[in-house]
């Protein structure tokens, strides 16, 4: 497969997902690295998951998404930033259009079990939140991130940043997921720097936030109690 660009395991290393810059995302399920992982080993990738004569999915089975971005449903979009959920429940995607006109931050919950239709092509990521983002620094990576406990996003945001929540109450990801995808909520912005924000990150151990621009420039922030 062409134009990787990410790669991730979940946290008991069931899964590995791989996302590419021309809008899919390779999900390896029940992951076994005793067993070859080479391109060979897959004579077609498919849309849905394979199953074995017993209906019992094996080890290793590959599955290719296409994961649905508001606004990008007539159009192809691009993955540039992939994160997982510190418990694994969902997946954290930074997707632009094609045309390098919109972007977006998605958050997708992991679905297991059969597909509804068994005739339909499975899917195991689910759309719950999302928010635009501002379409600035057309062409570099824009690298998000879960907070250690997973109840808020940093996501760059032209010369800033922001602290994003499934709710106001930066409540579990599990407490309010939605019936239908709804909108991320910003619970605070941070501007400090004088060019592009490209990265941000979380510290694992301490109450501080830190964020990189195009220029060079590091910036630290931590709350006042």
């Amino acid at each position: 497969t062409r134009f990787l660009m990410r790669m991730r395991l979940t946290p008991d290393c069931s899964k590995m997902l791989i996302s590419t810059s021309s809008g899919y995302l390779l999900i390896l399920h029940d992951l076994d690295l005793t067993k070859s992982l080479e391109v060979g080993s897959y004579p077609i990738l498919r849309a849905r998951r394979t199953t074995s004569s017993s209906g019992v999915s094996p080890r290793n089975s590959l599955e290719v998404l296409t994961p649905e971005v508001p606004g990008e449903r007539d159009r192809g979009n691009c993955i540039t930033s992939l994160q997982l959920h510190p418990k694994g429940w969902a997946t954290l995607l930074r997707c632009s259009s094609n045309t390098d006109d919109q972007e977006w931050t998605c958050v997708y919950e992991f679905q297991e079990g059969a597909p509804v239709r068994p005739v339909s092509p499975r899917c195991s990521l689910r759309l719950t939140h999302y928010i635009e983002e501002a379409n600035v620094g057309r062409g570099y990576i824009k690298e998000l991130c879960f907070s250690p406990d997973g109840r808020m996003i940093s996501s760059p945001h032209g010369y800033g940043i922001r602290l994003l929540g499934f709710d106001k109450q930066c409540s579990e990801l599990v407490d309010c997921l939605p019936k239908e995808s709804s909108p991320l909520r910003v619970i605070r912005s941070l501007y400090s720097h004088n060019d592009v924000v490209l990265t941000t990150k979380f510290s694992p151990t301490h109450c501080q936030i830190a964020s990189g621009c195009l220029s060079g420039r590091v910036s630290l922030y931590q709350p006042k109690f």
